[in-house]
């Protein structure tokens, strides 16, 4: 007992606890790196590599060939109509939403905020099956719509609305952020000086959120694009007719076209780099307006 109380009070304090080293520090960055990077690489890096190279290994020909394909050429205006309505109808319902639910207090206001966040906890699968229970042959609507010859299901109007319901957060979700930062107080000077509800939104409020609101048009447009899972249960997947691209990837990969599935997907994956580089703009300039305001 007496050694060791000489040992302890011979200790200068700190001493008991020995720091590790420059030496042994550096090499934990670098694995930590190196596990980022191999995953991404397997995940990411090289899937994406072998798209590119299975669409281009045998040359231009072939590629530019898939896309003079009649089916080929009709998903993609199926996946551009699908996105020019979906996105402007999203971008109103956003803009809407955004501007309740950041300017006022009400009752239901939460359940408001939970229902624009049901697409992110729904699976689109489940999304798409909830259409058809509605507006199938023997949904809750399917006998009066047969009744009137008016087809929702396994036709472009329920690829519509599948659409529309996945990608329907973003807009409102990227806008609300940016108003309740803004507040109102330019509105309110706004109005004082004469200038009525229009001239207010579009010379005050678009200004003030139009990075935020074409962030969320971005990804919009993106998750629109991309969607599979709620299209291909409302669609029926057929050629020609109810198919988008991601189907159409995936019917031709079932049906042994390898060159044209990944044509197909070298234009979606495109369409991600695309995303990704308008993204990082967007961000800069939010980011450049945000310094700037305070």
């Amino acid at each position: 007992m007496t050694n060791a109380t000489n040992r302890l009070s011979s200790a200068t304090p700190g001493s008991a606890v020995q720091k590790p080293s420059l030496g042994q520090k550096s090499w934990i960055p670098a694995i930590l790196i190196g596990i980022a990077l191999t995953f991404l690489g397997l995940a990411l890096y090289i899937p994406a590599i072998n798209v590119f190279y299975q669409a281009f290994h045998k040359g231009f020909g072939p590629f530019l060939h898939n896309l003079s394909e009649p089916n080929f050429q009709h998903a993609i205006r199926t996946t551009l109509l699908l996105a020019a309505i979906a996105v402007p109808l999203n971008t109103l319902f956003g803009l809407a939403t955004a501007f309740a639910l950041a300017h006022k207090r009400f009752p239901g206001r939460t359940l408001l905020l939970s229902i624009v966040d049901l697409p992110f906890a729904i699976s689109p699968v489940v999304a798409g099956l909830m259409i058809v229970l509605l507006y199938g042959r023997n949904g809750w609507f399917g006998g009066w719509l047969q009744e009137h010859g008016i087809q929702i299901v396994f036709a472009l109007p329920a690829m519509v609305l599948a659409t529309a319901f996945v990608s329907m957060p973003f807009v409102a979700r990227e806008v609300i952020p940016v108003l309740e930062e803004e507040g109102i107080d330019q509105e309110e000077a706004a109005h004082t000086l004469g200038a009525n509800s229009w001239q207010t939104f579009w010379r005050v409020t678009v200004p003030n959120i139009r990075w935020g609101l074409l962030y969320g048009i971005l990804l919009t447009n993106a998750r629109a694009m991309g969607e599979f899972g709620a299209v291909s249960v409302v669609s029926g997947n057929i050629a020609g007719k109810t198919q988008s691209l991601p189907l159409f990837v995936e019917e031709a990969y079932k049906s042994y076209e390898t060159e044209a599935a990944y044509s197909a997907a070298v234009l979606l994956a495109l369409l991600a780099v695309v995303t990704l580089v308008m993204k990082e703009i967007l961000e800069r300039r939010t980011g450049a307006s945000r310094r700037k305001v305070h």
